[in-house]
């Protein structure tokens, strides 16, 4: 691997884990502590792992289309990929910054279409980098149901 790709790797995996570093800034604290939350709400320690997979995943995907269409042959995958970035910063800042479950559930499902949007300019250029968001699409279908069901167990 030549210098240059390394440098980029290393410059998509940054922007991936910035936005979970900007919405880690909007913990869960004593607010999400005291919710009512379903038997099947995943352990505390799950969600680091999980997140750190997925975004170094979304990291190296968005290297591998850049790779192959740069950022003027990749433009409308580049910017769907930011896009979503964008959208998943904003999520915990709505969910656990503001309080705000229900603009939360809104934005985590315009998240999910913009996800699949980025999966399929991923697709146009690079098959396996659209494969590999689909652990995210995956994820984040799960966190919009488990979004859905705080906000209504808790709405009142």
């Amino acid at each position: 691997m030549t210098a240059k790709n390394l440098f980029s790797l290393a410059g998509f995996l940054l922007a991936s884990f910035s936005a979970g570093a900007i919405g880690s800034q909007f913990g869960p604290g004593d607010w999400f502590a005291a919710l009512t939350k379903p038997s099947w709400n995943p352990p505390g320690w799950l969600f680091g792992p999980v997140w750190s997979l997925l975004y170094t995943m979304m990291g190296v995907a968005a290297w591998r289309v850049w790779r192959v269409g740069g950022f003027g042959g990749a433009r409308v995958a580049m910017g769907a990929f930011a896009f979503q970035l964008v959208l998943n910063a904003a999520w915990s800042w709505l969910f656990f910054g503001l309080h705000r479950m229900d603009l939360a559930f809104f934005e985590i499902i315009v998240l999910w279409f913009a996800i699949l949007a980025t999966a399929i300019a991923f697709r146009r250029i690079d098959r396996p980098a659209a494969w590999m968001l689909v652990p995210y699409l995956a994820w984040v279908a799960f966190a919009t149901v488990l979004n859905a069901t705080f906000w209504r167990l808790n709405a009142g």
